[in-house]
């Protein structure tokens, strides 16, 4: 009689596991449609692919077409230009570099690039003004009207040592987003750890990490990647916003003509794991842990309820805090977000550019929230 009532409660547990997964998968359904979905283009040029974590479960949503003509779905495992999502990955190299006491956030630039010691103003903006977009470093290819000119390693050297640092762009002084400053961080990476940042991110964070999906390409021509086979066959058709098909599968753009310079590739799947590790859910080692910690940590006020990170952005606005960071181009739209404080993260990856998923995502975790202790 014991054993069939003990029997009888485990199996009660277990219905009771399942029924309330089950209400949690159709909760986080019934808001991702809500949210994000409904970007979803009508013409059927393009698509969305979603991740989302929650109480230490991976749930996925696909919708649409990874290819139009080839009528190639969406999947957790297609493989999306990721943009400007990228810039975290690099932030939690430079912030192991540091933690190793190889690189230190107030070292100038031209530590690690010592023919900037030559130039004027650039010799006054540290590494860690770079990783936190306050370094007041904004070129043309920054912005628009975009120039059609493209950059050598040496013309880029010699922007930088003509650049002049006016009234609103002192080093230190003000939060300007420039993706110049990216690319020099990546040079200064290179050259301190004595690797391409490809190498560095396989090395570091893709490999201990199980990211099996995710390349920083290293030797690029003609504005292709070189993304191994087996990864191009995934890789989606990027498409503009009108539905215009743009470039072809494993296509990057930039202004920096040498290798590594162009976007990241990388999968829904892929990039969970990464917010995973950073909300501290996954099994990574303890340096890596606290190099995430680093990287996550408000580094610059940049509004009465946000903080700039080492790349990743800070929205304390309502609580509980998000941490997120978005990408995108005339190709692709990216995003994620993490609530580490209520184990929850989502990302959005979609191949169609001019689409807000950075708005829908923070609409989706904030619903997402509602309600949730705080994990301990």
């Amino acid at each position: 009689m014991r054993t069939l009532a003990l029997a009888i409660v485990v199996t009660a547990m277990a219905c009771s596991s399942f029924a309330q997964n089950v209400g949690i998968e159709h909760s986080v359904r019934r808001i991702i449609r809500n949210e994000i979905l409904t970007l979803l283009p009508a013409d059927g040029a393009g698509g969305i692919a979603i991740a989302v974590l929650i109480d230490g479960r991976l749930l996925f949503f696909d919708e649409g077409f990874a290819d139009l003509a080839a009528r190639r779905p969406i999947t957790p495992d297609s493989l999306f230009n990721v943009a400007s999502l990228r810039k975290p990955f690099e932030a939690t190299l430079l912030a192991l570099a540091v933690r190793e006491g190889k690189m230190a956030l107030g070292d100038p630039v031209s530590t690690y690039l010592p023919a900037l010691a030559e130039g004027g103003d650039i010799r006054r903006v540290t590494i860690g003004q770079l990783a936190t977009h306050t370094s007041g470093l904004l070129l043309p290819h920054d912005h628009p009207p975009w120039p059609t000119t493209r950059y050598t390693p040496a013309s880029f050297l010699e922007a930088l040592k003509a650049w002049k640092a006016d009234a609103d762009h002192q080093p230190g002084r003000q939060h300007i987003y420039t993706h110049a400053g990216y690319i020099l961080l990546q040079l200064a990476l290179e050259s301190g750890l004595d690797y391409v940042v490809g190498d560095l991110a396989e090395q570091k964070l893709f490999g201990p990490l199980g990211m099996t999906s995710s390349w920083i390409p290293r030797h690029g021509k003609n504005g292709r990647s070189d993304l191994p086979p087996p990864l191009l066959q995934r890789a989606v058709q990027g498409y503009s916003e009108d539905g215009i098909a743009v470039g072809r599968p494993g296509d990057q753009q930039t202004y920096y003509d040498w290798p590594g310079t162009g976007q990241m590739y990388s999968s829904a799947r892929d990039l969970a794991v990464f917010l995973d590790a950073n909300m501290g859910e996954g099994r990574i080692a303890p340096p890596l842990a606290r190099a995430m910690a680093l990287a996550q940590a408000p580094a610059v006020t940049t509004g009465p309820h946000s903080a700039q990170a080492l790349a990743w952005e800070i929205d304390t606005a309502a609580a509980p805090t998000l941490i997120d960071k978005n990408g995108g181009l005339n190709n692709t739209s990216a995003y994620m977000g993490m609530m580490p404080d209520r184990r929850l993260g989502i990302v959005v990856l979609s191949n169609r550019g001019g689409i807000d998923v950075a708005q829908a995502g923070r609409r989706a975790l904030r619903q997402l929230s509602k309600g949730r202790e705080p994990s301990h």
